[in-house]
């Protein structure tokens, strides 16, 4: 009997390991469990625990609200081989395709007056005509349940700004209903704020009525169409010299792209003595060089001559004291712009939807030293969208934050990044030009495809390099194309053009994340970088795999779906060690995530929905983290799929659901039971695996 048991345990461990061959991680025996056994033991927990989801739902809601969304979302579609029955389908690679798209919802059916929520002393401004609640007493017997005894904003800033609507609002209600205040904490925060970078109103207002001036982006623009226009001269003069026709329509083609939009955005305004440079010298270099010789000065405000400037149709305001006129912003040199120490760092990539602040503040506690927004859209931000103006707020703990721009015509990024620089405070900004998505690179020929548009891509980068104070960076990829990489190619351009850090991404476009980062590629390119610092990224679960990275050569690291997966990545890396984190301490991240949205979105019925949102979003990453100590073999690798197995105890084991009706009872551990109307599924699904 002994020795059928052993026989029956080598087979299970030869089993794992064969699995681990497969693609999938190798886990101990003791912990594995098939599909069916897996899912049976966390029905069977959740049961047991029904008695405490009722007391905090007494009329049952949670079971009913999950509906359909428990349902786990469909497989993805496997590429198509060539000559396959189904060629003619449009491919669905590295995208979740399958996922309908789902309207905003609202919650809160009955709001109460935002005068009576902000207790003002005057009456409401609509009279009779306002839509909300006015009468207290209907309006609380109508509000959801609380969902606890304390208010994290109250307990925190002294005051909660969400008052009746809060649904934390039994710790900070007293008696006829007023919102109490802790008066001692609220004067020890009177005068801080600890998000910075909000959107103006009265900026917003002019942005969206076309009255924000961007003197120095103008500037730029009509110098490059000028030296545009004498390229072109200058080719068709040659005389018996043949002029290479495709090179002078492009030259045509982008003289006229660009006169179009700058005569279609820049309002006329007299009076400017705005970047008007002296560019003498660099004329006489234009020949050679082209235009990115006389685009490196025009951010430059140096005083012109008044009978230039008339030739310019432009008048002098003020009289000039000497070189400078006293109208003038002096605009810093390369040499004298805010320098960056980016060396051996490491760097929290910029997570589109998963990168919140909420989420950026989580990884600054585990040692990520530096920090960017989500990507934002720039013609967005230049017509002054709220949504994509909260992907710029900057929390105080993030002391290396910069913010990333997606764009793909040099006018709206560089009319971007003179506002930017104008109105937030960030350390960097960083163009993108490794988005893959098809809404970015095909429908824009932005994100990748200005990896292959280099003369849009240098205007692009001189420009913004032209108006800001702070460096400015790029992230890129490989390439388009799996077999043909390009990131070798427009490396040295990138150094000639002014940037301060290239990050490279290890994957081309067409790849995504199926296949293995190409780190030998990376170091190739690091060599060519030098000396600008060249970040890697791809791949990084723990410190080993950040330990060879560092062996290529790279000035510092970017963590991207490491950070998702398992947030104490930086402290790992920084203390090289394997953490075995216990299931308690990474239900109090997730408890202080859900704390730092009702902070960022608010308490009320709206802002606790949308912190559950980002929360679900996080959760489809954080299931596919394996414990140390179940692993018969360490690290974990990123492109393992992790199989079904049991925890250590009943939350480990329910962490590692793939399931999104698991996702939301997690959820309504810390944020309440789900409204009835509530549905989710998520943005990403893996497709890294083997």
């Amino acid at each position: 009997m002994e020795e059928q048991k052993t026989n029956e345990n080598s087979e299970e461990k030869a089993s794992v390991i064969r699995n681990s061959d497969k693609g999938i991680a190798a886990i101990k025996a003791l912990y594995s469990t098939t599909k069916e056994k897996f899912h049976e033991c966390i029905d069977s927990g959740w049961k047991g625990e029904k008695r405490a989801f009722d007391a905090k739902n007494p009329e049952g809601a949670s079971e009913e609200a999950r509906g359909e969304q428990a349902e786990e979302p469909q497989t993805k579609k496997v590429k198509l081989e060539e000559g396959g029955k189904d060629q003619g389908k449009k491919k669905a690679r590295g995208q979740f395709k399958s996922r309908p798209h789902v309207k905003p919802q609202s919650y809160d059916d009955k709001k109460l007056c935002p005068s009576i929520v902000q207790e003002c002393a005057s009456k409401c401004f609509y009279g009779d005509k306002c839509k909300f609640f006015h009468n207290i007493s209907e309006y609380m017997a109508l509000k959801p349940a609380d969902i606890g005894e304390r208010c994290y904003i109250f307990d925190t800033f002294g005051k909660c700004r969400y008052g009746l609507t809060c649904r934390f609002a039994k710790a900070h209600i007293g008696e006829n209903f007023k919102n109490l205040v802790n008066q001692e904490l609220l004067d020890k925060m009177e005068g801080r704020s600890a998000v910075r970078n909000n959107l103006n109103k009265d900026l917003q207002h002019r942005l969206r009525k076309k009255q924000v001036s961007f003197k120095a982006s103008e500037a730029y623009l009509r110098e490059m169409n000028r030296k545009n226009q004498q390229r072109s001269t200058a080719q068709m003069d040659v005389g018996s010299k043949p002029v290479a026709s495709g090179n002078a329509t492009k030259t045509e083609e982008l003289s006229e792209a660009v006169g179009r939009s700058t005569a279609a955005d820049v309002p006329k305004e007299e009076g400017n003595v705005e970047t008007l440079t002296a560019v003498k010298e660099v004329e006489a270099n234009t020949e050679a060089e082209g235009i990115s010789s006389s685009v490196e000065t025009v951010g430059l405000n140096v005083s012109v001559d008044p009978k230039e400037q008339e030739h310019h149709g432009e008048k002098t305001p003020v009289k000039t004291l000497g070189v400078v006129t006293d109208a003038d912003i002096v605009r810093l040199r390369p040499c004298e712009k805010k320098q960056v120490d980016f060396r051996d760092k490491l760097y929290l990539a910029p997570l589109t939807t998963c990168g919140n602040l909420p989420f950026r503040r989580i990884c600054k506690r585990f040692g990520a030293d530096i920090t960017c927004g989500e990507m934002a859209v720039c013609t967005n931000l230049l017509q002054g969208q709220t949504s994509e103006w909260a992907l710029l707020k900057r929390h105080e703990s993030e002391d290396l934050f910069g913010v990333q721009l997606e764009g793909s015509f040099p006018d709206t990024m560089t009319k971007c990044a003179e506002l930017l620089n104008k109105n937030i405070e960030v350390d960097f900004v960083d163009i993108n030009s490794g988005c893959p998505i098809d809404l970015v690179y095909n429908k824009k020929g932005g994100g990748c495809g200005l990896m292959t548009r280099t003369k849009k891509f240098e205007q692009i980068v001189r420009g913004m390099n032209s108006v800001l104070d702070v460096p400015l960076t790029v992230k890129i990829r490989t390439g388009v194309q799996e077999k043909n990489s390009i990131a070798h190619k427009l490396i040295p351009d990138l150094k000639s053009w002014g940037v301060s850090l290239i990050t490279l991404h290890g994957r081309s476009r067409e790849q995504r994340y199926t296949k293995v980062a190409d780190w030998n590629y990376i170091s190739t390119c690091s060599k060519l970088a030098s000396p600008v610092p060249l970040f890697g990224n791809g791949d990084i679960l723990s410190y080993e795999d950040a330990m060879k990275a560092r062996e290529t050569g790279v000035s510092g690291i970017m963590i991207a779906r490491g950070a998702l997966i398992k947030p104490w990545i930086f402290t790992e890396i920084k203390e090289q060690r394997h953490w075995d984190i216990s299931s308690s301490e990474r239900f109090e991240i997730l408890k202080d995530f859900t704390n730092f949205g009702l902070e960022q979105w608010g308490s009320d019925t709206q802002g606790v929905e949308k912190t559950r949102t980002f929360l679900l979003e996080w959760l489809s990453f954080l299931c596919r983290y394996i414990p140390v100590g179940l692993l018969e073999r360490v690290p974990q690798k990123i492109n393992e799929r992790p199989p079904y197995y049991v925890g250590r105890d009943y939350l480990e084991t329910v962490m590692a659901s793939q399931h999104v009706g698991d996702w939301i009872k997690i959820s309504e551990m810390l944020l309440g039971p789900v409204p009835t109307n509530f549905t989710f599924l998520p943005k990403h699904k893996a497709n890294a695996y083997k």
